[in-house]
């Protein structure tokens, strides 16, 4: 983006969506001459993430800790974490840092990421939740890839899939049964239009 010019000149299309009460307006990002997705960034956002969180909160099965993929989930895990009394809660990480131990790790791959990615679990957060109930966060399901790559890697923890929930289901996630979300969000063509 040159320094003159507006978010709306480049990304000219939205789409607005309401989710947990709010209303925003998404500037759709090509992702090739065929396929544009809504760009939801939570980052930044309070109301909107302290909102998602409540909402989330309220649909939640039992659980004993909270788990995301880094980087767009840390907000809303953080927010769920806080308006639920607990103090503590987990991320994957997308690099493996020197204070981890013990690391293990499982190979996923995203629609907003290019090429494959791995996501790396500290041997320290393993061992807490191991045999206990996990709740696996993201912000949006897409292809499915990082939730699937996180619930790997709780269950060689050793933890217990709680359950599964994001704030968006896009495209055909929203389909899935197996997970809990807010809002559909759809995926577009090439000219901004709602893929059925």
């Amino acid at each position: 983006m040159e320094n003159d010019q507006t978010i709306e000149e480049v990304f000219p299309m939205t789409y607005t969506i309401q989710v947990a009460g709010l209303t925003r307006d998404l500037p759709l990002c090509p992702i090739s001459d065929t396929l544009q997705i809504a760009a939801f960034v939570i980052f930044g956002d309070v109301e909107l993430t302290c909102a998602c969180a409540k909402a989330l909160l309220d649909k939640a099965p039992e659980f004993d800790y909270m788990v995301a993929p880094e980087a767009k989930a840390i907000p809303l895990v953080h927010e769920m974490a806080r308006q639920s009394g607990r103090n503590e809660y987990f991320l994957v990480r997308k690099k493996k840092k020197a204070y981890m131990k013990n690391v293990f790790s499982v190979a996923d791959s995203s629609i907003t990421t290019e090429g494959d990615q791995r996501l790396y679990m500290d041997g320290k957060d393993a061992e807490k939740i191991r045999g206990k109930r996990v709740l696996i966060l993201d912000d949006v399901i897409s292809t499915g890839g990082s939730i699937a790559a996180t619930e790997t890697l709780v269950r060689q923890a050793g933890g217990q899939v709680a359950g599964r929930m994001a704030i968006l289901a896009e495209g055909d996630a929203a389909k899935r049964d197996d997970i809990l979300f807010l809002a559909p969000l759809p995926l577009f063509d090439g000219q901004g239009n709602p893929k059925a």
